[in-house]
């Protein structure tokens, strides 16, 4: 028996560094008023005794608002994840992470390239389908993101 489709992507995804674990707080990247997502869950993962199940850039989770607007707050939600701080390895050998002080470094062939942006943990709310609950995104969303979430990536400003 094969393994079920992902609501509302398109394409494969590639094995990653998972960077938030279960419990983490990541930063809500849209307009909806939720500043602050606390991971519950992630879809997908059917876990492992003593291993936290964890996510990455791209990944569909369920989580909760911290902070925010009282009517997001206290109800579980999906979400998924467009930046990670964890340095993840690309196919074409780029080990790629954002860094909090609006950083996003790329170590290419002995070689660093910086590039000025924004960047830390973050994800955006949306439905089970996919598609997003707000209508932009602050700062840049990771490529694996904008190739599986069509409806993310156009709301995106910058795709890294």
């Amino acid at each position: 028996m094969s393994k079920r489709g992902r609501g509302g992507t398109a394409g494969n995804k590639f094995r990653m560094s998972l960077g938030l674990p279960v419990a983490a707080t990541v930063n809500c990247a849209d307009n909806t008023g939720a500043k602050n997502l606390y991971i519950i869950s992630v879809k997908g993962i059917k876990g492992r005794l003593n291993r936290l199940p964890s996510a990455c850039v791209g990944d569909m989770v369920m989580a909760t608002v911290k902070k925010g607007k009282p009517d997001l707050r206290k109800k579980v939600m999906p979400a998924v994840i467009v930046r990670q701080r964890k340095p993840w390895r690309r196919k074409d050998g780029v080990y790629m992470y954002f860094e909090g002080s609006g950083l996003i470094w790329i170590l290419m062939f002995d070689m660093l390239i910086v590039f000025a942006l924004d960047g830390d943990n973050a994800g955006v709310i949306v439905n089970p389908k996919g598609e997003m609950k707000g209508s932009a995104i602050t700062g840049p969303i990771g490529k694996e993101c904008a190739d599986l979430w069509p409806r993310i990536a156009s709301a995106a400003n910058a795709i890294v």
